[in-house]
């Protein structure tokens, strides 16, 4: 293990994060887009008790948090949770987990540009929308290929905004909630009305627990920054604890306010959830203030979107997982072409957007979240296995200890596990389920063609 570790000093990769980058780089991958726009779909069929859907989802996310904690404290390696899973379970189950994240974040990439497209159009109807996509793809791979410090910056000061903006809502909720707010009266009056607390049933509530996940997903990028971070260990231990009871706060208490104040089962209210209540606040331009923050939200996700998949890309080919042109680093520690190269795949899915946007965009669209649980899935396995080695090898380096191991560790992989199968019972889920499993055959089939290969050429 003490070689894989050296790979962080070794990399060349520059150490320019610092601890509020680090902060702020957890926070932001966590509060997405998704949170403000898609929480209402989940809250249409669940009712209030989509709370509970939240919370659970979060549970599970947060046992995952630690898990990287732990171990990233243990081992701050370049790649993050890819040679996690690779030291623990082997290099399929490496190259499958580095992949299938890259998969996912140049997925993102390409939504997040067209989402920001589509916010920025409703201001300027005269540009076309292939223009602002455009645009910010090419703002963002500048921002990423300056250096690590430029997105740092950027990353800080967009979640700065998502973190206030939820901080105000949190507040100003709570005020009207306790009558504290001007024209307010104290009580919940949503949160029973309109059938009750749970007027669907505990499935619809299962169902929105599996639909959430998507939602938490990003905060595990802290990891694959920290070697990039000026003081790795110490950031990443204070970084997964805070983000922890702060993602819990953010997401369960804004949603909370959201059910309590807006009802349920109005489908226009609940199509944009928290200009709703911003609206029953009586905020002035609820609708613009709103559609500000969300923009930042996406112009987030794309910034982090870049940097996540091409360190990840970069770790691959380090590995031999990738071609090792990609791991090159250029004077100031950038991984040029790991950024071009995961740039040039998000411009070719921005471009299946407009022109196959039933059939191969579709298909992008509804297999990464499913990939995403894949990942996570991997992670706590590599965690359940890392732990009984560095107990064994190296006990000193368990500076950070996953809760109860391996008990916790059990029950989020069965919870993980219970959503995949959740997925192959719920119809709106299937299709997803579907796709997911079809892009990590594919990948198998590229391991098991890449592994004959090496065979041949060893021969």
């Amino acid at each position: 293990m003490s070689a894989a570790v050296s790979d962080v000093a070794a990399s060349g990769l520059r150490r320019s994060l610092k601890r509020r980058h680090m902060q702020m780089i957890a926070l932001g991958g966590v509060i997405g887009a998704g949170l403000f726009v898609g929480s209402g779909v989940v809250i249409g069929s669940a009712g209030p008790a989509a709370v509970i859907s939240f919370a659970l989802t979060g549970t599970l996310v947060v046992l995952v948090m630690r898990m990287l904690g732990e171990m990233a404290v243990a081992y701050p390696a370049v790649g993050g949770f890819y040679e996690y899973n690779r030291l623990a379970l082997g290099e399929l189950a490496g190259f499958l987990t580095g992949w299938m994240y890259w998969y996912f974040w140049v997925i993102v990439v390409a939504l997040e540009a067209v989402a920001g497209a589509r916010i920025l159009g409703t201001w300027w109807p005269g540009v076309a929308p292939w223009e602002f996509t455009l645009a910010l793809m090419a703002v963002f791979t500048i921002v990423n290929l300056l250096s690590v410090r430029s997105y740092g910056e950027a990353e800080f000061w967009f979640a700065s905004i998502k973190v206030a903006a939820i901080v105000v809502f949190l507040v100003a909720g709570a005020l009207f909630v306790f009558g504290g707010w001007p024209g307010a009266h104290a009580g919940l009056p949503q949160l029973t009305a309109n059938g009750g607390f749970m007027p669907n049933g505990i499935v619809p509530v299962l169902t929105g627990a599996v639909a959430a996940t998507g939602f938490y997903f990003g905060a595990e990028i802290v990891t694959i920054a920290a070697a990039e971070s000026a003081e790795p260990e110490k950031a990443i231990a204070e970084t997964t604890q805070s983000v922890i009871w702060r993602v819990l706060v953010f997401y369960i208490g804004s949603i909370f306010l959201v059910v309590a104040l807006v009802p349920w089962n109005d489908t226009v209210r609940m199509s944009r959830p928290y200009v709703s209540v911003m609206e029953v606040l009586r905020i002035p331009a609820a609708a613009t203030v709103m559609s500000l923050v969300i923009l930042t939200a996406v112009l987030s996700a794309l910034n982090s979107g870049l940097f996540a998949s091409s360190r990840m890309l970069m770790a691959l080919a380090g590995r031999g997982d990738a071609p090792s042109a990609v791991a090159r680093l250029d004077k100031r520690g950038v991984p040029v072409a790991a950024i071009l190269a995961s740039t040039a795949f998000g411009y070719v899915t921005v471009a299946m957007s407009y022109l196959s946007p039933d059939r191969i965009f579709a298909f992008l669209v509804n297999s990464y979240g499913t990939v995403a649980i894949f990942v996570y899935v991997l992670i706590a396995l590599a965690e359940l296995r890392l732990r009984r080695r560095l107990e064994r090898d190296s006990p000193e380096r368990l500076r950070v200890r996953m809760w109860a191991y391996p008990w916790l560790t059990r029950v989020a992989i069965a919870g993980m596990l219970a959503i995949l199968a959740a997925m192959a019972v719920i119809p709106e889920q299937r299709v997803s389920l579907g796709f997911g499993l079809a892009s990590a055959a594919l990948l198998l089939g590229a391991w098991l063609l890449r592994a004959a290969l090496r065979r041949e050429v060893r021969a």
